[in-house]
């Protein structure tokens, strides 16, 4: 049988912060995250490079960071994000379009990968563009009855639509979604009035979802499952810079889920991952052996 992966799927980039370019990408980092604690040869990013220098580059980078990845080189620019932090460290992006990744194709390696996909994490952001779109259902749709489907749902600037998130809310089990994004999907589905958790019982309900992750910043998080609410406070560290914490935490609660883990212990392995990488600058920071040991 065919080795299966845990996928990141969409964007890979090069996010272009105050102190120089670093590597990044939802999906990216993800994989990395998840295979800090399944083994890096287990997980692999997907999506797609130019024929660019950029693009040596982060076949380069991901190598160090001991990625394995499927990078089909396509005849636009390898994708960046201009970076700007405000003064508590929290980023806004300025995310360049037409770019390598809006044009991922579904060639029959990436096919192969989704036929043996164990898990993949895919957000609205790599499906502003209908050819990276197309291709990110396409994979979904051949992945197998078993594998856990994260759409992390990433509201970046006008690069989404209700077309886009419904279509993607029919094809995840799992969904994960900050406070901020659940107000601006209650009001584009039409339920603004719901308290915060009713809201997340409903689309839980609706979508037929095995769980649902709502991250809340400095005042916790939650995990929803049919029966069943898990709620942990965010510890209170020194932030270096935010990037990639929220992947740090897609990560590592996928990668304890597929282990067995319960879903409490999942959640609270995620809170912990997910605070320490604020602590470190960009996105792909080593895990302490600590929190390596917590999955196992």
């Amino acid at each position: 049988m065919d080795k299966r992966y845990v996928v990141g799927l969409g964007e890979v980039l090069w996010d272009v912060l105050p102190e120089g370019k670093k590597l990044g990408g939802a999906p990216a980092n993800f994989a990395y995250h998840a295979g800090q604690f399944l083994g890096m040869n287990n997980t692999i990013a997907v999506s797609a490079l130019g024929n660019d220098k950029l693009a040596d580059e982060t076949i380069e980078a991901l190598r160090e960071h001991g990625l394995n990845d499927l990078l089909p080189r396509v005849p636009y620019p390898t994708g960046t994000v201009q970076v700007q932090l405000d003064e508590l460290g929290i980023p806004t992006y300025d995310i360049k379009e037409n770019v390598a990744w809006d044009n991922i194709p579904f060639d029959d390696d990436i096919k192969q990968i989704a036929r043996n996909c164990r898990a993949v994490c895919f957000g609205s952001l790599a499906q502003r563009n209908v050819v990276s779109r197309d291709t990110i259902h396409k994979f979904l749709d051949a992945t197998p009855h078993d594998c856990v489907k994260i759409f992390d749902i990433n509201l970046r600037q006008q690069f989404y639509s209700k077309e886009i998130i419904k279509e993607s809310l029919q094809r995840c089990n799992i969904l994960k979604i900050n406070d901020e994004e659940l107000v601006l999907i209650g009001r584009m589905f039409g339920y603004p009035g719901l308290d915060i958790e009713n809201k997340c019982w409903l689309i839980l309900g609706k979508y037929n979802l095995d769980m649902l992750v709502l991250t809340c910043g400095t005042n916790g998080s939650y995990v929803f499952a049919p029966g069943l609410m898990s709620f942990q406070e965010t510890p209170k560290v020194q932030v270096a810079d935010t990037v990639g914490a929220g992947d740090s935490f897609t990560g590592s609660f996928c990668a304890a889920i597929l282990s067995g883990k319960p879903i409490s212990v999942a959640h609270q392995l995620a809170v912990e991952v997910s605070a320490f990488v604020c602590t470190q600058n960009g996105a792909m920071p080593q895990l302490p052996n600590e929190l390596l040991a917590k999955a196992k």
